[in-house]
């Protein structure tokens, strides 16, 4: 398969007339700067490589504008969103699940992080087949496109010290040993990996944390944590362990590179620097952290320590990169009041190869030979982008760009979105409206 782009994303510049050749699901070859051959189909706009979203909990995008009306914190949200998973059984999160990944795949997301935390029947009784949530997951993927990574988290308490209780119950496995068992039966095909997390240290006891890193560890995988999304949440771990929830999960051996810290919002200065020294990678949240007013991460403080950024849109309250992209270093000059903290290829590289990369699949998220055939064309001509400067068309994505200029999108050398329109499901929004309106009638 040849591809001629107009404009191509190289990691490290914007290059013209970019000659693309794929062999089954890879790169083989790219050459800028050349005519278009007769027998390559033509790109017009500007072509990144895929990006992937690091963290979502896709039966939360059945929350969207429902949990926008009124005041209230992020814990008068969580009433919300147990209501929601009260009602899920695995036929419904199939159908929520592929309508959001195709959802995704129209916003130009080739690889999706799911950070899966509810596995059981109503009161916590196992279904016949225990991972019948995750299967339902693994199967939305493939059917709307996109890789995955299931991110089954581990979930035994309703905070430190307190037992689970409601729709909680649904969470829990009883033991980090009893997940371990449930997660170790998992299977994923050629478009889905397995990964790991520990839901926060609000949710998995000291003594369990070790357990699931180790699970983690043996099998080389993600695993992923909130951590410090509350002040809450410190404070209670102060009082129970004396450490801050970054310093439990060091002391835990909980760490590393393979991890990633999603939001690390109220974070010390020793915890910036743990996480930095271990490389541990970040994933912000931006417009789920505004929207719940968690507060803004020390995002750029993180990255010079030494943890690489990733970005996910969490609870879909919007599904858009750019914006999350974007809001990183606008929340930056917020807090700062300072601009230029981010260049527009550190944010790019955040939403395409790192992330891939705190996914666990680093042979993605790069047009370079090798690497998956994933690409998203953006259309250069819409309103927002009309008039971009050929020197500044990675600006141009990053700060002005929406899911609505995507126009072109390719998952492993296949066409899964071509003019705006998904090819494998063929009515997105009504699928998302059907799907909801299920949950929340």
């Amino acid at each position: 398969m040849k591809l001629h782009a107009e404009h191509a994303w190289l990691g490290d510049r914007v290059a013209a007339d970019v000659l693309i050749e794929i062999a089954g699901e890879r790169f083989v070859r790219i050459t800028p700067g050349v005519p278009a051959p007769p027998d390559a189909e033509r790109l017009p706009g500007l072509t990144l490589p895929g990006m992937a979203n690091v963290h979502s909990h896709a039966f939360h995008r059945a929350l969207r504008g429902r949990v926008q009306a009124g005041r209230g914190t992020f814990w008068t949200w969580r009433t919300h969103m147990y209501e929601v998973a009260a009602r899920l059984d695995p036929d419904s999160y199939l159908a929520l699940a592929r309508a959001v990944y195709a959802e995704m795949a129209l916003a130009g997301i080739s690889c999706v992080g799911e950070f899966h935390y509810v596995h059981h029947g109503p009161g916590g009784t196992p279904y016949a087949d225990p991972n019948a949530f995750g299967e339902a997951l693994l199967q939305a993927a493939r059917e709307a496109g996109i890789r995955i990574t299931l991110l089954d988290a581990c979930y035994l308490t309703g905070g430190i010290g307190k037992d689970l209780e409601g729709p909680q119950l649904r969470f829990g496995d009883g033991t980090a040993d009893a997940w371990a068992d449930r997660v170790s039966e998992l299977r994923a095909d050629g478009h889905a990996r397995i990964g790991a997390a520990i839901h926060s240290v609000r949710a998995v006891p000291g003594d369990q944390i070790r357990t699931v890193a180790q699970w983690a560890r043996q099998r080389r995988a993600p695993l992923h944590v909130h951590l410090s999304e509350q002040p809450a949440e410190n404070e209670a771990c102060l009082e129970t362990y004396g450490v801050t929830p970054t310093r439990l999960l060091a002391d835990k051996r909980a760490l590393g590179g393979r991890t990633v810290a999603v939001h690390a919002t109220h974070l010390t200065a020793e915890d910036i620097g743990l996480l930095g020294a271990s490389q541990s990678g970040v994933c912000m949240c931006p417009t789920t952290e505004r929207d719940l007013a968690d507060g803004i991460g020390p995002a750029r403080d993180l990255v010079a320590a030494g943890s690489p950024l990733s970005l996910g849109s969490d609870q879909h309250a919007v599904i858009d990169l750019f914006e999350e992209a974007r809001a990183v270093e606008l929340d930056e000059r917020l807090r700062t009041r300072k601009r230029g903290h981010w260049t527009a290829g550190e944010l790019l590289a955040a939403a395409t190869c790192n992330g891939h990369s705190a996914l666990g699949w680093p042979e993605a998220g790069r047009i370079e030979p090798g690497s998956y055939a994933d690409l998203v064309t953006v259309n250069l001509d819409s309103v927002r982008l009309a008039g971009a400067a050929p020197g500044h068309l990675a600006e141009s994505a990053v700060f002005a760009a929406s899911p609505a200029d995507v126009r072109h999108v390719m998952v492993s050398g296949n066409r899964i979105v071509r003019d705006g329109r998904h090819l494998l499901i063929d009515d997105v929004p009504t699928a998302l409206t059907d799907a909801i309106t299920a949950l929340t009638a």
